[in-house]
């Protein structure tokens, strides 16, 4: 999850009073998120191209196999050159609403991920239930 407010990545706890419980994924500090904060799942977020929008696991993806799995350029490098590091990964992406900003936090959480060995859990696809139920065969078992 990402929370608008707080840098970094969070892992979603609990439900709480006010609101819900999340860990940070850096230090693994547990902190309480008001109900009025704005919290996106990374499922949630999408990346602006000309003609559509990105899946930000897709984004994740093309990084990872542009860096063969290792980390990504500095997301503290000069806006210019991170613009033309995302150029190189998402030709298309829309430079009129992706902002250095943005392009920032993408590195960091891409960076930030592959350093706890949390990408390959971003791109496994879950399956459609009627996969996930089992055959007569098991069943009966």
């Amino acid at each position: 999850m990402a929370i608008s407010g707080h840098s970094g990545l969070f892992k979603f706890i609990s439900q709480g009073r006010h609101g819900i419980i999340v860990e940070s994924l850096t230090d693994g500090k547990r902190t309480n998120i008001s109900a009025s904060a704005k919290v996106s799942s990374l499922s949630d977020i999408a990346i602006f191209t000309n003609d559509a929008e990105v899946p930000f696991k897709e984004v994740l993806k093309k990084i990872k196999d542009t860096e063969n799995g290792a980390q990504a350029i500095s997301q503290k490098s000069d806006d210019k050159e991170l613009k033309k590091y995302f150029e190189k990964i998402l030709p298309e992406y829309d430079r009129d609403r992706v902002y250095a900003s943005d392009i920032k936090k993408v590195i960091t959480w891409y960076n930030q991920l592959q350093m706890l060995n949390l990408l390959d859990i971003i791109e496994k696809e879950e399956k459609p239930a009627e996969e996930n139920s089992p055959t007569p065969e098991e069943e009966t078992k």
